[in-house]
């Protein structure tokens, strides 16, 4: 009899102790230690998939070159909570310098960065990091060496006072197109601070300057989106400046617990048996053969190396 009492009151009791368990799973979620991450709706490398809407969760992030990787590594950090907050560069930086803890997978490496930001890397550039000239169709003759063939060379269009370019303001494109933007001086495109609501492809359209310098892939998304074909890509000659993709955190000491969690976990995922799985999951196109090598070559020497932290 005593064995049936206890298995009776035990039954009883299991709906109250399930109860229990479901309340106490968002309470130990919120006890985690949360890393807060920088997030921009800026296609086809980090995109909005929720109509446009600002992703609240891991499960929220897309499968574009930065997101996907996002989504891939951030499952891989569960001790963590993950916090997706929007805002603009300039106050990331305002922030960060201020010693507010936060990271990013938007930010590139750059010598003054390094003052206030840890970086580590996360995967080789792939070919749609390759930056391109864009220019209006009908100003195409104006840059002579299109026609032959040969990639255009940013010097070179720093030295034509007939052609007037514009940048987005505060952004690096890379150690060698920054220096020689640096080196231009007055010379240099002017810059202007874009928003979700300011395209600087619409102000090509526009022909409110000659030309931008932008991502490729970038480009196809703007056209897919507002359709035309007005917009011609041309590949420069110093387009692959940026050598690494890269992940960046606060210069604090919270910052530096989180870029060596995150460095780790880079390292976990490089040394995961179905490498080849996560792979195809990263991208919803996919990577093509030759950035699948250059990533595969990349991850072996991530998986037998230490830590890879500035």
């Amino acid at each position: 009899m005593l064995p049936q009492f206890l298995g009776s009151c035990l039954r009883s009791l299991l709906p109250g102790l399930a109860l229990l368990s479901a309340l106490a799973a968002p309470a130990r979620a919120a006890e985690l230690p949360a890393i807060t991450w920088l997030v921009q709706d800026v296609p086809p490398h980090f995109s909005y998939t929720r109509s446009g809407q600002t992703p609240l969760t891991v499960e929220d992030l897309g499968q574009g070159e930065l997101d996907g990787f996002m989504r891939i590594l951030l499952k891989r950090m569960p001790q963590y909570r993950h916090v997706l907050v929007e805002m603009p560069f300039t106050r990331f930086e305002v922030q960060a310098r201020q010693g507010q803890t936060m990271c990013s997978l938007l930010h590139v490496r750059t010598p003054e960065r390094l003052a206030w930001l840890y970086f580590s890397h996360l995967y080789p550039p792939l070919f749609s990091r390759q930056l391109h000239v864009v220019v209006h169709r009908d100003r195409l003759a104006q840059f002579e060496t299109a026609t032959t063939g040969q990639a255009l060379q940013l010097t070179d269009l720093l030295q034509r006072p007939d052609l007037q370019g514009l940048l987005p303001r505060d952004r690096a494109f890379g150690p060698r197109i920054d220096a020689l933007l640096k080196q231009a001086g007055e010379a240099a495109p002017r810059t202007v601070v874009p928003n979700r609501n300011m395209h600087l492809l619409h102000m090509l359209r526009a022909r409110r300057m000659d030309y931008t310098l932008e991502y490729p892939s970038v480009v196809d998304e703007f056209l897919r989106l507002q359709g035309g074909d007005d917009l011609v890509k041309l590949p420069l000659a110093e387009g692959r400046s940026t050598q690494l993709a890269t992940v960046a955190c606060s210069r604090t000491p919270e910052g530096r617990q989180h870029i060596e969690a995150i460095d780790a976990a880079v390292r976990r995922l490089a040394q995961e048996k179905d490498r080849e799985g996560w792979m195809r999951g990263w991208r919803k196109e996919g990577l093509d053969e030759q950035d699948r090598q250059r990533v595969i070559r990349y991850m072996d020497e991530r998986a037998r190396g230490g830590p890879a932290i500035e």
